[in-house]
């Protein structure tokens, strides 16, 4: 990612910055706790495309005998 961009780059909701999780390839917007992925080194910065990190991981269904 580059710091450039970065540095122009904020939250779309509450405007404020971003910490690039370059292992997750995501952006990180603290104070609202979302991520905002990067596909393809594009950020998407749309608020229904955010994870959001309060969420709790889904369940995997159980396996059939």
């Amino acid at each position: 990612m580059d710091a450039r961009l970065l540095d122009v780059l904020v939250c779309p909701i509450c405007k404020g910055p971003l910490v690039y999780d370059k292992k997750a390839q995501e952006l990180i917007c603290n104070p609202d706790k979302l991520a905002y992925p990067i596909r393809d080194g594009i950020p998407i910065m749309w608020a229904d495309e955010a994870r959001d990190l309060h969420a709790k991981p889904a369940e995997s269904a159980p396996l059939a005998d």
